[in-house]
């Protein structure tokens, strides 16, 4: 089988050069160990003072980039980063992204914002331009980018929170995934289940948030059949990947649509979900939740792990709380493990390096000042040598070195 129409060429994620066991955490933080199961998770990705949201960018997208000829990168005409970490109210992450990987100038460059779910929307906007056919052969190029901002007061979403970045080149040739075009659904409505009012710091409520994601997660699959002729939740799509803000919440949604959809018993329910959802959960149960990345770290997570040998649609579920939420579909087969193996994944999350909780609670007061405008500041990153060598063999990184007369400055490490 070989993928054909629109979707994804490439994808890959970066998710830093520093975890923390999450044990460790709830130790530090003094949080009820039982509750480890629930969140089904085992490390966490913890940035460093010099990485931000633009690094991550910078450090998920530069393999994709550099498997290009220069043709194929000059073919890029759309650049979108999603964040809810903007470095800037009017420059978008984008701006630096597009010069720090040497694409062409003549690329729309710009950024999305709808919480976790703004990579999903710019990747159908991508699509849909690319299916368009106004400009036979043009890519585009999208990145989820994000940092954290938690800390103790978060409670137990402290624990789930990652850090990193998703970069997919959406094109006409889709050699990891093949959207299936106008299969799709989509819910949104106001709602504060949670937001980043300030720079450094987030708010949540945590149970809205829960409700609305299971909500979303209903209404989407009722409009995705309302386009969609015979779908079926429990056997039209071989696998599933989902927001995953935390697994529990992840086996909280699709116990829901098993019950709501297919009228399955509990043992029915667990089964399925070991064969059609576990396998996205490896990688979110080592990194957290990668805001509107974490659907596609799910994705990649499932490309490697899951025992397909042929073709198999995937149904994709994506969240962003405010709210705006979709369902849509697509095609994966063995050539998307291949294209996607040449990443690395696994390998790179092995190689960070872990941190203790006390090295943890010393840098956070510096991460959490990541984002806060100021007009100069020096980030040692000397100090962190160590990391970029258990690093080494993928070859240079980007960093933050500082800010000068507001201007962010970067370097390869």
């Amino acid at each position: 089988m070989s993928l054909t129409g629109i979707g994804i060429e490439a994808i890959n994620v970066f998710c830093g050069l520093a975890q923390l066991p999450v044990p460790a955490l709830f130790d530090g933080r003094g949080l009820d160990r039982q509750r480890l199961d629930h969140l089904m998770m085992e490390s966490r990705s913890i940035a460093l003072p010099c990485e931000d949201p633009v690094t991550n960018a910078v450090n998920a997208a530069l393999p994709i980039v550099r498997g290009l000829g220069d043709a194929e990168r000059d073919s890029i005409e759309i650049l979108i980063t999603s964040s809810e970490s903007g470095v800037d109210y009017s420059k978008s992450i984008s701006s630096y992204v597009h010069d720090l990987l040497g694409l062409s100038r003549h690329c729309r460059v710009f950024e999305a914002k709808q919480a976790c779910y703004a990579a999903t929307a710019a990747v159908q906007l991508a699509a849909a331009y690319v299916s368009s056919g106004v400009s036979p052969g043009a890519r585009a190029l999208v990145i989820a980018t994000d940092v954290a901002m938690v800390d103790a007061r978060a409670g137990y979403a402290e624990p789930a929170t990652g850090h990193g970045a998703a970069a997919m080149l959406i094109s006409d040739q889709p050699r990891v995934m093949a959207f299936d075009l106008g299969a799709f659904g989509t819910y949104s409505y106001e709602t504060l289940d949670s937001a980043r009012p300030g720079p450094d710091f987030d708010i949540a409520d945590v149970d809205a948030s829960l409700f609305a994601y299971l909500d979303c997660l209903s209404q989407t699959f009722a409009d995705y059949r309302t386009k969609v002729d015979d779908v079926d939740f429990a056997t039209t799509f071989d696998y599933l990947a989902l927001h995953t803000p935390f697994a529990g919440l992840v086996k909280a949604g699709h116990r829901k649509l098993m019950r709501e959809q297919a009228r399955a018993s509990v043992e029915e329910v667990d089964a399925d979900f070991a064969a059609r959802v576990m396998p996205s959960l490896r990688y979110p149960s080592l990194v957290g939740n990668l805001c509107s990345g974490a659907v596609y770290l799910a994705l990649c997570s499932l490309i490697d792990n899951a025992p397909y040998t042929d073709g198999a649609r995937v149904g994709m579920f994506s969240y962003g709380s405010g709210c705006a939420s979709e369902f849509f579909s697509g095609l994966i087969d063995q050539g998307s493990r291949d294209e996607l193996a040449r990443m690395r994944i696994a390998e790179h999350l092995a190689a960070r390096l872990p941190l203790t909780f006390a090295e943890y609670a010393e840098m956070l007061e510096e991460n959490k000042q990541c984002l806060v405008p100021v007009p100069d500041r020096e980030v040692e990153i000397a100090r962190y040598k160590r990391f970029f060598e258990a690093s080494a063999e993928r070859g240079p990184l980007l960093a933050l070195r500082g800010v000068e007369a507001f201007h962010r400055k970067y370097e390869w490490v």
